[in-house]
């Protein structure tokens, strides 16, 4: 059973006052806080053994790449990747769906279709806009619902020999749905696509098992997994990183160069081109351990429970409309209050010290299907408390009050 707070001891920040009052922070699926033990990896990188890794002969890159490549095993390990190589470290998920976007520009074909939700982020709707762009492929996006779920039945009628890719979101960042992507990857599988799932907004929440998922590609993102900020993880199954071209060109990547000709290096450093976030990968190993020591079964639990709670608070105050009422959904609840705009409520809001997120978190389809120009969202993790929700609710009634 997670006891919290012992867990709130181990971030520092929480300790922190904001306009006076105690810091409330539910800004969680932006960026999820930070542990000691991650920033004490950081400052041990800087400390001691701050090297570049994988060319030097000295002790302090040989120390920095057995720790970074330690790391990459930890991520390949916590999500049952077959090989440590499937695993690609990037920037982030931004830059891991683009990476495998880049590379299938140079497989789709004209009147190729590929397949996106209604629910993602811009970041899973803007490069497959962009490579149906460059390739002439179509792109179909799969409705949704007013509870903020996918239309199954809609999917399925999209689906044909044409469909060449399909990307879904694991769970919504705007709305917290989690979408059924077993299904989803099942049913692609059968008419030969491949699947990329966005699973930013699920990895602080469960534990991900590519190989029972059958993902072609799977994403997550250090820095809302209580990791560091500039880390991405992508795993890919091995035939499609060997089948993909690179996507950047520069140094790591390459076996040999001579100004005929270049040849690129074995997976994974064919797709890790440059010096990397190195303090940066060996944290969010950290990071995942410290998140396992915890165990994903009693944070999913206290969430649940959070969440359960939150919403019955939220909805006794009059006028309070939420979006995204899935039965199935994380610990992420977007609302807003009447007519009153949510950036208005998040900036009397944060006088409380409370941090919510206000506008389209970066899903302005979602809200230009429910018509309204955004949302207040308020998300939460493992280290905050009822205790804290009740504060939010008061400072709610205090928002309305003052702006009605």
């Amino acid at each position: 059973m997670l006891n919290v707070e012992t867990v709130r001891k181990d971030f520092p920040i929480l300790s922190r006052k904001v306009n006076g009052q105690p810091l409330v922070y539910f800004d969680n699926a932006a960026t999820s806080q930070t542990p000691q033990v991650v920033i004490d990896a950081i400052v041990d990188y800087y400390s001691n053994y701050n090297s570049n890794i994988h060319r030097g002969v000295h002790f302090l890159s040989q120390e920095a790449t057995d720790k970074y490549e330690i790391a990459r095993q930890k991520i390949q390990h916590h999500f049952n990747a077959e090989y440590s190589h499937e695993i690609i470290l990037t920037a982030g998920v931004t830059a891991g769906i683009n990476l495998v976007a880049n590379g299938f520009a140079s497989i789709l074909k004209k009147g190729d279709e590929i397949v996106v939700s209604a629910l993602e982020h811009h970041s899973n709707i803007v490069p497959w806009q962009m490579l149906c762009d460059k390739s002439g492929a179509i792109l179909k996006v799969i409705p949704m619902n007013l509870e903020g779920e996918l239309v199954m039945d809609a999917f399925e009628a999209l689906l044909s020999t044409k469909t060449k890719l399909v990307f879904v979101n694991h769970i919504s960042n705007a709305l917290g749905t989690i979408n059924p992507i077993k299904q989803i990857i099942k049913k692609s599988h059968r008419i030969g696509a491949a699947v990329l799932i966005d699973g930013a907004q699920a990895c602080p929440h469960i534990k991900v098992d590519v190989k029972q998922l059958d993902a072609d590609f799977y994403l997550a993102s250090a820095h809302k997994m209580c990791g560091p900020t500039g880390v991405g993880i992508l795993y890919g199954k091995q035939q499609w990183l060997t089948k993909l071209p690179p996507y950047q060109g520069g140094g790591e990547m390459i076996d040999q160069v001579t100004f005929e000709k270049t040849t690129y290096a074995g997976l994974p450093h064919k797709f890790e081109a440059g010096t990397p976030n190195i303090s940066g990968v060996i944290a969010t190993g950290v990071a995942i351990d410290y998140l396992n020591k915890i165990g994903f079964d009693a944070i999913s639990n206290y969430e649940n429970e959070l969440l359960t709670y939150a919403t019955n608070q939220l909805l006794a105050i009059e006028d309070l409309k939420i979006y995204g009422t899935s039965k199935n959904k994380t610990s992420v609840i977007s609302f807003n209050i009447g007519n009153i705009h949510p950036y208005d409520i998040g900036t009397i809001v944060d006088k409380f010290g409370i941090a919510l997120r206000t506008g389209h978190h970066c899903a302005q389809p979602i809200m230009d299907f429910y018509k309204i120009p955004g949302t207040i969202r308020a998300s939460f993790a493992f280290y905050n408390t009822k205790e804290e929700i009740d504060k939010l609710v008061s400072a709610l009634f205090k928002a309305k009050q003052m702006l009605s």
